[in-house]
C-alpha cells in the first residue's frame, strides 16, 4: 500500500472510482439504446477540446466539456432530422473532431504534443488538483441525472415510442443521455483516455448482462465491474510501469469473459431450480438471463 504515500496516486485513485461509477452508469442506457459506440464518437469530437484548451491555454478538461456537450446535441439532432445520409454527416463530425484536435495542438505551444498523449491513453502522473476538482463536480452530475432520473431514462431507452405516449419528454431525456455521456467521456479521459473510453461505458454492461436478470442488478453489477478494473488498473500501473487506459480495458474484457463462461451453468442451475419448483420448466432451457432484460423495471 506504499502507492498510497505519493500525492500523485491518491488523485489517480480518486479519479479512477469516479470514473469506475460513471463510465458504466451511462453505458448501460447507451447498451440499451443500441448506441454503444456513442462514447466513441464523442471521444473524438473531445479531442477538439483538448486542443482548443492547450492553445488557449485555458484547461482542456473543461474545454474537452465544452465541445463534447455540443457535439453530443448534434448528434441527437443529426439522428432526428437527418432523414438521409444521417451516418455520413456523423462520420465527418467523428472525423472532423479528431482532425480539429490534432490541429490545435499543432499549433498550440511547444511540449503539447507530448501532453496529448497523456488524454487519448490516460496517465496517472498527469492528474493534477484542478483535474480531480473538475472530475468531482462532473461525476456528480452523471451520478445525480442516471440515478434520479433512471426510470424515465429506462423507459426512453426501453422504447421511445410507447414513453411518447405515456407522456415522457423523449426528446430532452434523449438530449439529456446524450449530454451525460459526454461529461461522461471528459471525466474518463485523465485515467483511461480518449481512445478507449467507450469501452469502459459498454463492456462492463455487457460483462453484468451474462448474470443479472434485471435492469436494476445490472446496474449495480456494472458499477461494481467499473470500479474494480479501474482501481485494479490504475495500481497494477503505478507497480509494473504499463498505461493505464490498456489495462483497465484488458481487466474488462477479462472480466467479460469470465462471467460469460459462468452464465451457462449458473442458467442450467437455474433452470433445474424452476424445474423442481413447479415440475414443468425444462431443464435443459440454458438461455442467458443478462440476454433478457424485464421490461417491469418498476423498481429500477
Amino acid at each position: 500500500m506504499d502507492f498510497l504515500d505519493y500525492a500523485f496516486m491518491q488523485r489517480a485513485l480518486l479519479a479512477a472510482v469516479l470514473v469506475g461509477i460513471t463510465a458504466p452508469a451511462v453505458g448501460i442506457y447507451l447498451v440499451q439504446r443500441r448506441q454503444a459506440l456513442m462514447g466513441d464518437g464523442i471521444g473524438h469530437v473531445a479531442m477538439t477540446g483538448v486542443g482548443l484548451g492547450f492553445l488557449l491555454t485555458w484547461s482542456p478538461v473543461w474545454m474537452a466539456t465544452l465541445v463534447s456537450v455540443l457535439g453530443a446535441v448534434l448528434m441527437e439532432l443529426i439522428r432526428w432530422y437527418g432523414k438521409t445520409r444521417g451516418d455520413i454527416a456523423l462520420a465527418m463530425l467523428f472525423y472532423g473532431g479528431m482532425a480539429g484536435g490534432v490541429m490545435f495542438i499543432n499549433l498550440a505551444p511547444t511540449g503539447s504534443n507530448a501532453n496529448l498523449t497523456s488524454y487519448l491513453f490516460g496517465s496517472l502522473s498527469t492528474v493534477s488538483p484542478s483535474d480531480v476538482t473538475a472530475i468531482c463536480v462532473l461525476a456528480a452530475f452523471v451520478v445525480l441525472v442516471t440515478l434520479g432520473l433512471r426510470r424515465q431514462l429506462f423507459a426512453v431507452s426501453q422504447d421511445e415510442e410507447f414513453a411518447r405516449v405515456t407522456g415522457l419528454p423523449v426528446r430532452v431525456l434523449n438530449l439529456l443521455t446524450a449530454v451525460t455521456a459526454a461529461v461522461t467521456v471528459t471525466v474518463a479521459m485523465r485515467v483511461v483516455g480518449l481512445l478507449l473510453v467507450s469501452a469502459l461505458m459498454v463492456v462492463p454492461v455487457a460483462a453484468a448482462q451474462q448474470i443479472a436478470r434485471s435492469f436494476a442488478a445490472t446496474f449495480v453489477i456494472a458499477v461494481a465491474i467499473g470500479v474494480s478494473v479501474t482501481i485494479g488498473g490504475t495500481v497494477t500501473s503505478y507497480y509494473q510501469d504499463v498505461p493505464p487506459g490498456a489495462t483497465i480495458v484488458l481487466l474488462t474484457i477479462g472480466a467479460f469473459i469470465a462471467l460469460t463462461a459462468l452464465a451457462a451453468p449458473l442458467a442450467r442451475r437455474r433452470a433445474r431450480a424452476r424445474a423442481a419448483a413447479d415440475g414443468s420448466a425444462d431443464p435443459g432451457d440454458c438461455t442467458i438471463p443478462g440476454s433478457r432484460q424485464a421490461a417491469d423495471e418498476v423498481g429500477v
